[in-house]
């Protein structure tokens, strides 16, 4: 694993930046300080790896600014001591996946286009995360031969929250999702299995998450 290790002077720099932008989990920023962001972009976006900026990939998708990926994490509030089960919606570069292979047990990640998950997948064997499982799927329903999952997070934004996913959450899981409200806002929304709702602000909107598998990508 010692190609995902970041660069120690720049991480250090970046998990600065986050704690004075409010990010205190340590489990977050232990994984964020640890896996090189750099990895999962365009060699010539290096220089950029570490800045508070969006990172274009391909098939139109993006890697988030760092802050709003803490955010994310922050708000799934993963159990201590690796142990939990977690789905991911929206596998994208491989970057989130990395970092939530870090904090949990076992990530289930799903992505609409094949490129992302051929091109993750061999991203990770390469750097030997072998707690991670790709399939090539509508992430908006699921991996339901896997379920029940403590943490389920999405990684793009929803108007509502699908109940097939609801519907994979273990009896005390809880679900995490970018939701944008009627009133144009965007928040993140923390769902209990239990039903009870808690949103966060977010400090940069995302995209929206699309239905179904893609055929041409």
């Amino acid at each position: 694993m010692a190609d995902l290790i970041a660069d120690p002077f720049r991480a250090a720099r970046l998990i600065l930046l986050l704690r004075r932008q409010g990010i205190r989990d340590d489990a977050v920023l232990a994984a964020m300080e640890t896996v090189d962001r750099g990895v999962f972009a365009a060699p010539s976006l290096g220089d950029l790896a570490y800045e508070d900026t969006v990172l274009p990939i391909p098939c139109g998708q993006i890697i988030p600014k760092p802050v709003v990926v803490a955010q994310l994490l922050g708000a799934l509030k993963a159990s201590p001591g690796k142990e939990d089960r977690i789905l991911l919606v929206g596998a994208g570069s491989g970057y989130m996946t990395a970092l939530l292979a870090q904090i949990g047990r076992h990530v289930w990640a799903i992505d609409r286009y094949q490129r992302l998950v051929t091109e993750t997948r061999a991203k990770l064997h390469e750097l030997k995360v072998e707690n991670v499982s790709l399939t090539h799927a509508d992430g908006l329903q699921g991996w339901s031969a896997h379920k029940p999952f403590d943490r389920i997070l999405l990684t793009g934004a929803v108007s509502a929250i699908p109940e097939a996913l609801t519907a994979q959450l273990a009896k005390d899981g809880a679900l995490v999702a970018p939701v944008n409200n009627d009133d144009g806002r965007q928040v993140i929304r923390r769902l209990g299995a239990d039903g009870q709702e808690k949103d966060y602000a977010i400090l940069e909107p995302l995209p929206e998450l699309r239905k179904g598998r893609s055929a041409q990508l």
